[in-house]
């Protein structure tokens, strides 16, 4: 585990793998273990980074509130850290307007851009609402983390898992500062100012049974990047844990990380 500090916040983020950095990057949650189902996939091709920005539960910081810019800023200084040039970036959720608004102003830092269930800003009353009930129930903690689960998974995957696994989810997140932080940028965020300058190759990867993230706000976010290509899969928010084959063979294609391929150049 390395650590960097960057302004008022420490920073740390783990390395596995070698190759051409790949850099994984969380959304709203507890950090990047999020993305340990699949991440050891790309270990073989590339340097996987998973930073902890601030509002995981590795990161420490002075609790002020969240900002896109800010956890850009702190992905930046990460990417800088490992000096192994630019890097290839796939955000998660929140964790794809962070990495949107990094390759937008740091275009040196991003050779290519993986976006995954994200949107590029607010107006989505579906979306607004789901959120501020999941804030609201912050007071009841297994009603928050039951919720938690019902707007991250699909209703096919929870059936599939069986009720023991299900209940398991349904006491897994529970509601703190950092959740409450990350639930408060949601609500702000918006990144659609950025998303022309972007001039990274991009992907973006719908979820089309996302019950969190409606796939249309999705499909927007593509189509407002410049050349941006679109996947869907049929998952739902989570697709690292409901469709993480699917997803994996995505990324690695796109990113020239399967042998003999090389999509970005």
């Amino acid at each position: 585990m390395r650590e960097i500090k960057v302004g008022t916040a420490r920073v740390p983020y783990r390395v596995m793998g070698q190759g051409r950095p790949l850099v994984l990057v969380h959304g709203g949650n507890p950090g990047s273990k999020s993305w340990d189902g699949v991440a050891g996939a790309f270990a073989d091709t590339s340097t996987v980074v998973l930073p902890d920005l601030s509002g995981s539960d590795a990161a420490r910081d002075d609790g002020g509130e969240l900002t896109i810019e800010l956890l850009a800023e702190q992905l930046a200084a990460v990417i800088d850290d490992l000096g192994q040039g630019p890097a290839d970036v796939a955000g998660h959720s929140m964790g794809a307007l962070v990495s949107a608004a990094l390759a937008a102003v740091r275009p040196d830092l991003v050779r290519g851009l993986v976006l995954v269930a994200g949107l590029a800003g607010p107006g989505d009353e579906y979306f607004r609402n789901a959120l501020t009930l999941w804030r609201d129930l912050a007071g009841d903690p297994a009603a928050f983390a039951r919720y938690t689960m019902l707007i991250a998974f699909s209703s096919e995957h929870l059936n599939s898992i069986g009720r023991a696994a299900v209940e398991e989810l349904a006491a897994a997140y529970r509601a703190n500062a950092d959740r409450l932080r990350q639930i408060d940028l949601a609500l702000r965020m918006d990144v659609r100012g950025l998303l022309p300058r972007v001039q990274a190759p991009t992907l973006v990867i719908g979820c089309a049974r996302d019950a969190l993230v409606p796939v249309e706000n999705t499909r927007e976010l593509a189509a407002a990047i410049p050349g941006a290509s679109y996947e869907e899969l049929d998952s739902g928010h989570i697709a690292t844990a409901e469709r993480p084959e699917e997803l994996v063979a995505l990324v690695r294609d796109f990113i020239g990380g399967k042998p003999g391929m090389s999509a970005l150049g």
